[in-house]
């Protein structure tokens, strides 16, 4: 982004100080945003140093016996005995005296305002608004606030200008320049002609050597130039309101002889005219007239090889993309490298502004198809990196959070009316008839709840408490209703390790109509997202049975036992994968990297992604059909609802700690029982099998390496097309919004796809092409 501040010197002068001063603020060549006015007190020792100054300048010149572009009348100077000391002394005498003329209490509200709207970093166009021949010529560059912003560059303006009328061009992308190298007395004019032949080798440069004046109007006349360069001799008249040029050794012009031709060339393009020779102000005030965006000219009589110097760093900046105010003013302060022998050249280059115009900006970056080569570039780069990152899981703290909030946010859905859920709530814990429960459930308890459930003809049974003892004999009804096969009943494996071997089965039920209720959480904070289906089982588990080698969840167990009469029995699919499938639907593994997971996921065993079902803002409410021990028991449900339902029988009673964490957890009130994670879990395999509900699924490595490049080219052209921050800001954050919505329309459609990375993209890309296009000279293939 770039800021412009225009400080306008009204009535007045230095002698008698200036009533009113008028400081105006804007952005981006938008209309000014802030407007401040103050006044400055008189100055009349400024005058009088300026004048001292201008004398020792002249003599020291004369002394040297530099080649002057201003001496083609030999005029001598009279002052003698200059020493270099007296005039260091004097520049700096008329810093201080600037710098306090400035600091005035009348003037540093408009300066410390202004100051608070800056920001170092930023290009800042500081243009003095004034017909003051004197304000005109004086140092500003070393006014304090260029040290503070070091962006910041000076120019000069008329104060009354317009808008040029300009009328279409057409462009091959080729800057065209036209060259007068006019009279060559005692100057090196070749040394400008390689300059521009060597610094701009894409432009088409067009040199008239020192030409006739009808040469020259001819040329302005019938081409569409962009940059007007004159090399030779030229100087301003006394009262600063005109100039000229002498374009061959007979011929000298002023501006107002060029007029008609000059105005054609600016109506026609012209931007910039850069006069590399002794005291242009008069010409720039001229030209401005004529409102000519940008002219450049050297204040002050200058030394050939200051010139050249000053050309050269110039052109080299220019060409390589950098905004024309921070060319100006690198390949001025470039100049105190030869300050020794030349004192005072970085006083010398001077812009002179139409505060109306933007500033041109010339060099590669003019080229459309490199700025989007750069952002392919960098998108590719970005890209990888993003994922290379991603790859060694430092992105899956960002990323499972992410999942979990969007899963969240996900649209109500129906209750699932095919399960029945009992709970033994603590209350329940303590009923009469659970006087000797060894686990959650007492078996007099559990005998009276399967009887009553028994005539209603449900369709499964799931008991979701572990017990690895033999039912009481003088309940022996209770065993034979446990090997009844609508009951499922359940094993612990904690992998089979030796110091932690497992659960065993109930005893009285037999392997077939046992499933594990090990769940798989993910750390740092142990929540359920996956869901296990089926794992190989070690030979040290106490889970199972010693002929069985593998053992399906008790989720799976339910549903298959639910889906047999719905017609529906498990396949596999061909080798080598050989995945489950129910129905129409596939369940595919997860593997070692999928989506969010890249280094913390065990792929073993056949797992899948937990699809939650929220109804009315929780998961906890799956079902409608939710009762309490204590109010079956005691005959307050009415059972003839659960013929051919499923009825899950679990604990949650704080006092046994069978609580999970979900993505759905923000309190301690919303962890999950974990029979309610088995209803999660039975309730998705059906809802899939029967083809009402798909699995949540994950896209390749290649689909997901082409969503994230996709944002990173997105990021690289926001930063392209905006160059305000605030603009800039405002699109980025409308396509992180976009980024968002997708995902989450992705998930609500089964979907999980990279959020995470692609922000990461999207930012980094377009921080990246953000920082080029504001230096302007990244290396671009």
């Amino acid at each position: 982004m770039s800021k412009q501040v225009v400080f306008s010197f009204l009535k007045g002068d230095l002698n008698s100080g200036f009533p009113v001063v008028i400081s105006q603020l804007s952005e981006d060549g938008d209309a000014p945003t802030m407007k401040f006015s103050g006044s400055l007190p008189p100055a009349p020792e400024i005058p009088e140093l300026y004048k001292r100054w201008r004398l020792l300048y002249d003599a020291l010149q004369y002394r040297s016996g530099w080649s002057l572009r201003l001496e083609i009348d030999d005029e001598e100077p009279d002052v003698s005995n200059v020493s270099e000391a007296d005039f260091s002394e004097l520049c700096q005498r008329l810093e201080n005296h600037l710098n306090t003329w400035l600091n005035s209490d009348s003037f540093r509200n408009i300066d410390q305002q202004i100051r608070a709207k800056l920001n170092p970093d930023e290009e800042i166009r500081v243009i003095i608004e004034t017909d003051n021949l004197l304000l005109r010529k004086l140092p500003w560059h070393l006014w304090n606030l260029f040290k503070q912003y070091p962006q910041a560059e000076i120019a000069l303006s008329a104060y009354e200008y317009e808008r040029p009328k300009t009328v279409p061009k057409s462009s091959n992308g080729k800057v065209k320049i036209l060259a007068i190298l006019g009279n060559s007395r005692e100057i090196d004019i070749q040394q400008d002609k390689s300059l521009l032949e060597k610094s701009f080798p894409r432009a088409k440069v067009k040199f008239l050597v020192e030409p006739q004046p009808q040469q020259l109007n001819d040329q302005l006349w019938e081409q569409g130039w962009d940059i007007l360069f004159f090399a030779g001799h030229s100087l301003s008249q006394k009262d600063g309101e005109t100039g000229q040029i002498y374009i061959n050794k007979t011929d000298k012009l002023t501006i107002s002889q060029l007029k008609n031709a000059l105005q054609r060339a600016i109506s026609r393009g012209l931007k910039l005219a850069i006069f590399n020779s002794c005291d242009g102000l008069g010409l720039a005030k001229e030209l401005a007239g004529l409102n000519i965006p940008q002219t450049i000219v050297m204040r002050e009589p200058v030394p050939d090889k200051v010139a050249h110097e000053f050309l050269k760093y110039l052109l080299k900046a220019l060409a390589l993309g950098k905004p024309l105010y921070l060319a100006v003013r690198e390949a001025r302060e470039r100049l105190q490298g030869i300050e020794k022998e030349f004192p005072c050249a970085t006083w010398l280059p001077t812009i002179c502004q139409n505060p109306l115009e933007a500033p041109p900006m010339w060099g590669q970056s003019v080229h459309p198809w490199r700025r989007l080569q750069a952002v392919f570039c960098a998108s590719v780069l970005v890209t990888g990196l993003v994922m290379g990152v991603r790859s060694l899981g430092m992105l899956e703290a960002l990323e499972l959070p992410a999942y979990d909030v969007m899963m969240r946010m996900r649209p109500q859905e129906e209750p699932d009316d095919r399960l029945v859920l009992i709970t033994i709530t603590g209350e329940d814990l303590q009923l009469p008839e659970q006087q000797e429960r060894r686990a959650g459930l007492s078996d007099q308890a559990l005998d009276l709840l399967l009887k009553k459930l028994e005539p209603h003809k449900p369709r499964v049974v799931g008991l979701d408490i572990l017990r690895d003892f033999n039912v009481n004999p003088k309940y022996k009804d209770l065993a034979s209703r446990m090997r009844q096969d609508a009951f499922i009943g359940i094993c612990h494996i904690s992998e089979g390790k030796p110091h932690n071997p497992g659960t065993p089965k109930p005893p009285e039920v037999p392997i077939e109509q046992v499933g594990f209720s090990d769940v798989l959480t993910d750390k740092p904070y142990n929540i359920i997202r996956r869901h296990l289906l089926h794992t190989e089982l070690r030979p040290t588990t106490r889970c199972g049975a010693p002929e069985v080698t593998s053992l399906d969840a008790f989720s799976l167990k339910i549903a298959l036992r639910y889906l047999e009469k719905e017609g529906i029995k498990p396949t596999f699919t061909s080798p080598p994968e050989q995945y489950l499938q129910l129905g129409n639907i596939v369940f595919k593994e997860l593997e070692t990297r999928s989506s969010g997971y890249q280094t913390s996921l065990n792929a073993s065993g056949h797992q899948i992604l937990l699809y939650y079902r929220s109804v009315n803002g929780s998961p906890l409410n799956i079902t409608d059909y939710k009762f309490t021990l204590k109010q079956v028991l005691k005959n307050e449900v009415d059972l003839n609802f659960i013929k051919d339902k499923i009825v899950l029988i679990g604990v949650d009673a704080p006092t046994i700690k069978d609580y999970f964490l979900t993505p759905y957890t923000q309190g301690q009130e919303e962890v999950m029982p974990g029979v309610i994670i088995h209803a999660q879990m039975v309730s998705q395999i059906i809802s899939a099998a029967l083809g009402e509900r798909s699995l949540l699924m994950v896209w390749s490595v290649w689909s997901e390496v082409l969503w994230v490049w996709t944002w990173c080219v997105v990021g690289g052209l926001l930063a392209w097309c905006w160059r305000s921050p605030i603009k800039l800001g405002l699109a980025v954050a409308i396509a992180l919004s976009a980024s968002y919505a997708l995902c989450y329309v992705f998930l609500v459609q089964a979907f999980w796809i990279p959020f995470i990375p692609s922000v990461i993209a999207l930012l980094s890309t377009g921080s990246s092409i953000y920082y080029v296009s504001r230096n302007q000279q990244s290396s671009r293939t």
